[in-house]
């Protein structure tokens, strides 16, 4: 269960009012409460989500065997880790938020770009959150009226999107919602929920895989599926990218928790301790359940919510859909609501609620169309995965650059809250930040497009698609060195 948040400082009188609110003022000192073991509970009550199951099955499906897929995740939550310590250390330091944090890079109108970016990126999890648990509840609902099954089809082919699962993603959404509606103080208790039973679901589930897959050793003997070791790079590298992209949304907003943290040894440690390995820890569910399937049914399923639907008791089948449903709507509402709802108030605090700005998400959310993402792993790896990360690592590069080589750590927090300052810049935003996140997003276009199927692959070169797979990489330290270059230029 995520630690509850302090309530900000309301010492915002000397700001200007339309670069404040509750919600982005600095913490003080005496407000800030969460220890190493608040950031530690806060990941692993994160990472024990859908979805990370579901990056590890995927990497087995892709071709990997379990210590290669394990080692694929270990590795890019250990990377990650690094850009979340450095953006973090801002947040503890000056109790500030990642909104107001972006200001001293991208002025305190710019901040804008960045933040809405990341919110769009969220509204995409909320998606496919929300889609998991539909078709959650669809798998309970079909068993009890098959004829959810065989209902008339009345999307348009190309939307891949059957009648039943339609229905109840909706009404699933519609709770979601509902629940933004009430305020997220409801959604408490279904955390307490979900720090106790996935947990013990997992735990059920790795034991069914071990007895039905006849012990772990026929399981972990199942060997990789790449013709040669070129192969296997050419899968390996953009998976990577993959898992950094898991996380790249908190990497840059990650000042949103650690501005309560009582000290920098508290949120070091505690995300140190509770990201990489809890990642890698249910990843191995999801390694050995998935492996499993290939033993038990000749085929590998990586989407635990069908594979729970092979259960042959309603009552099980049932249960444990109920569970993820409600287990999803938890997540969803504290990781995938929060964060873009109080990104699109931050436009313009005085005409968009929270409410409005959950509601928002909420449509963003289904626009997306998050049942093609998941639909296969590698529309959810190289599509969805390494797609944003291309957009984040530019953002993160950006931030860092500025915090720790122009400006050695040293901001001055009350110009983070006025529109005539240091960080004013042009009209409140730094053209020497857009132009690089511009030009760092920029290499990975082609690859992207390639990817999405809008360009054949044969009219691009070779080694823009090549640069594709780094996206996150690239776009870190592409934006970085750029920026560096054009503020030592001018005047910081």
């Amino acid at each position: 269960m995520n630690p509850t948040l302090p309530r900000p400082s309301e010492q915002t009188t000397s700001y200007d009012a339309g670069l404040i609110s509750e919600d982005l003022a600095p913490v003080l000192p005496a407000q800030r409460t969460w220890g190493t073991g608040n950031y530690a509970a806060l990941w692993i009550s994160m990472s024990l989500c859908i979805p990370t199951y579901m990056l590890a099955s995927s990497l087995i499906e892709g071709g990997m065997n379990w210590w290669q897929a394990l080692l694929t995740i270990f590795l890019g939550n250990t990377i990650v880790l690094v850009p979340m310590l450095l953006n973090g250390r801002a947040g503890a330091e000056y109790g500030i938020p990642f909104p107001v944090f972006a200001r001293a890079s991208f002025g305190v109108r710019g901040a804008n770009v960045p933040a809405l970016l990341r919110a769009f990126i969220a509204c995409g999890w909320f998606g496919i959150q929300t889609w998991i648990g539909g078709y959650a509840l669809y798998q309970m609902a079909v068993l009890w009226l098959p004829g959810l099954g065989t209902l008339p089809a009345v999307f348009p082919a190309s939307w891949g999107l059957a009648t039943g699962p339609a229905l109840l993603f909706v009404l699933f959404w519609a709770l979601n919602m509902y629940v933004v509606h009430k305020g997220v103080e409801s959604i408490r208790k279904l955390l307490v929920f979900k720090a106790f039973f996935l947990p013990v679901a997992a735990l059920a589930l790795l034991w069914w895989a071990i007895s039905a897959g006849n012990g772990l050793g026929p399981i972990l003997a199942q060997p990789a599926k790449f013709a040669d070791s070129a192969a296997f790079w050419a899968f390996f590298f953009p998976s990577l990218t993959g898992m950094v992209g898991f996380w790249a949304t908190l990497s840059l907003n990650i000042p949103d928790f650690t501005r309560y943290a009582t000290s920098q040894r508290a949120q070091v440690w505690g995300q140190a301790l509770g990201l990489p390995p809890s990642m890698t820890m249910f990843s191995f569910v999801g390694v050995v359940v998935t492996s499993a399937t290939f033993v038990i049914y000749g085929k590998t399923i990586w989407d635990p919510v069908v594979l729970a639907g092979k259960f042959d008791s309603k009552l099980l089948v049932s249960f444990a859909m109920l569970a993820v449903a409600l287990s999803t709507l938890a997540t969803n509402i504290a990781a995938n609501i929060v964060s873009p709802a109080n990104d699109f108030a931050n436009l313009a605090p005085s005409r968009i609620s929270f409410k409005t700005g959950g509601y928002i998400t909420g449509v963003i959310g289904l626009l997306i169309f998050p049942w093609k993402l998941i639909a296969d792993p590698s529309g959810y790896i190289f599509t969805w995965l390494v797609g944003y990360s291309a957009l984040l690592g530019p953002i993160g590069g950006i931030m860092i650059a500025d915090y720790y080589l122009l400006r050695k750590q040293q901001l001055v927090v009350d110009e983070l809250y006025r529109y005539q300052g240091r960080y004013s810049y042009g009209k409140g935003i730094n053209s020497a930040a857009m132009l690089a996140l511009v030009l760092g997003v920029l290499p990975n276009i082609p690859g992207f497009l390639v990817a999405v199927g809008a360009l054949d692959k044969g009219v691009v070169w070779p080694w823009l698609v090549a640069v594709y797979s780094y996206a996150w990489f690239v776009g870190f330290l592409l934006s970085a060195i750029i920026y560096l270059g054009l503020m030592r230029r001018g005047a910081v």
